[in-house]
C-alpha cells in the first residue's frame, strides 16, 4: 500500500439545526454502518452528539447547523459531530443525580465508546467518538 492511501473511508454530511434533523443523522449513519456489528452502538452516539449540539450551541439557532463525519476501517469506526459554537463551556461528561433530566448525554456517549475527544476551536466544538472493531479493551465499562 502507498503511504499516502488508506483502506478507511470516510463520509460527511451537513445538517441544519433543527431537531428532526437528529433522525436523519442517524438514518445516514445506520445506512452507512448496515451490516456492521457496530451500527447500533454509532447510531446511539451520533443521535446524542447531534441532540447536544442543537441543544447546547449555535447549532440550534436559527441558520445553525452542525456537521458529522464518519471514518470507517477494519479496526474503528470514528463519528465526530462538530458544531457552531456559541456554548460558554467545552462539552464534557459529567455525573449527574438520577433525578436529573439532562447532562447524562455525553457520559452516556464516554461508556459506549472507547474513546472520546473534545477539540475547541474558534468557529465550534468537535466531539469524536471512537468505536473499536475488535474485543473491548479500554474505555469505560458501561
Amino acid at each position: 500500500m502507498h503511504e499516502y492511501t488508506s483502506t478507511a473511508r470516510v463520509w460527511g454530511l451537513s445538517c441544519p439545526g433543527f431537531p428532526e434533523e437528529v433522525s436523519r443523522a442517524r438514518r445516514w449513519t445506520r445506512d452507512i454502518l448496515r451490516g456492521s456489528p457496530l451500527a447500533e452502538d454509532a447510531e446511539l452516539i451520533v443521535s446524542e452528539l447531534s441532540a447536544n449540539a442543537i441543544l447546547h450551541t449555535a447549532s440550534g439557532q436559527e441558520s445553525g447547523s452542525f456537521h458529522l463525519a464518519l471514518a470507517v476501517s477494519a479496526q474503528v469506526v470514528a463519528l465526530s459531530v462538530t458544531d457552531d459554537g456559541g456554548a460558554g463551556t467545552a462539552p464534557k461528561a459529567e455525573r449527574q443525580d438520577q433525578e436529573a433530566e439532562h447532562g447524562r448525554g455525553l457520559g452516556m456517549v464516554s461508556a459506549i465508546a472507547h474513546r472520546v475527544v473534545v477539540h475547541q476551536s474558534d468557529s465550534g466544538h468537535t466531539v469524536t467518538a471512537e468505536l473499536f472493531a475488535g474485543p473491548r479493551t479500554g474505555g469505560h465499562p458501561c
